[in-house]
């Protein structure tokens, strides 16, 4: 009963699935008055159901995040991690501003990673747009609420995107003398970064996080169903192929 009811909801209630049904539905309209419509309207609608269903989903987004594997041993000097999101004006408990849920768990795994090393945290990001808040300082005060002291965490409030992330990062790394770095991000963003600190000669110890999939695929009927999670992953899966390739070309 609990699976029959959200199936329903994801395929009748809301998005996506209310949008595919309203298509198809509008297909077999169209298929009376004007049959090459139809076969357009038709095309989108099996595109776009493959597109949010975690069937599809999960491989695409998970081929990237198998490209590296958390290691085994971690030696290094300085845990750099890589904002991704972060809210302006909500309430905090020490603050104003929340991380999105991928900046936070990047930001939990670093953590983790302080209280096993006792190596300083670079954190990268800015304030991407007006609406949105500096990310790095906002880790900064969640950091500090979990008892890293203020001189292991070191800012860099300058970064937009991963190019000026490995940019400015690469300046702090030099300022401070570090030589091992270990990359903290999204597994599904790891590939992209690692390029983007290589063309910026920066060798980094990835240590990925924030998975999306399961590393072990494993077919159940539920991933056939309409999601808006399996868009979502989809949309982050190929912003990051175009990303990669834009990286290998320029």
């Amino acid at each position: 009963m609990v699976y029959f009811i959200k199936f329903l909801y994801s395929t009748f209630l809301f998005p996506p699935g209310i949008i595919i049904v309203g298509l198809f539905f509008l297909c077999l309209y169209a298929f009376q008055k004007h049959r090459k419509l139809a076969n357009i309207i038709g095309l989108f609608t099996v595109v776009f159901y493959l597109c949010t269903i975690s069937l599809l989903s999960d491989r695409l987004i998970g081929a990237l995040e198998k490209e590296y594997q958390v290691p085994s041993i971690v030696d290094g000097d300085v845990i750099v991690m890589l904002g991704g999101g972060a809210t302006l004006d909500t309430p905090n408990v020490n603050g104003i501003g929340h991380l999105s849920g991928f900046a936070a768990n990047r930001l939990l795994t670093s953590a983790q990673l302080y209280q096993k090393l006792h190596i300083p945290i670079i954190l990268s990001g800015g304030k991407v747009l007006e609406t949105t808040g500096c990310e790095a300082e906002i880790s900064k005060i969640i950091l500090l609420g979990l008892g890293v002291p203020e001189e292991k965490i070191i800012i860099e409030d300058k970064s937009l995107n991963t190019t000026e992330n490995a940019m400015y990062t690469k300046v702090l790394l030099e300022k401070y003398e570090f030589k091992q770095p270990i990359l903290v991000t999204s597994a599904f963003h790891m590939k992209r970064s690692v390029l983007q600190f290589e063309k910026a000669e920066v060798t980094v110890l990835p240590y990925p996080t924030d998975y999306q999939s399961n590393i072990k695929n494993q077919f159940e009927l539920h991933q056939l169903w309409p999601s808006a999670g399996a868009l979502q992953n989809i949309s982050l899966a190929l912003k990051e192929y175009v990303g990669i390739l834009a990286v290998r070309w320029y």
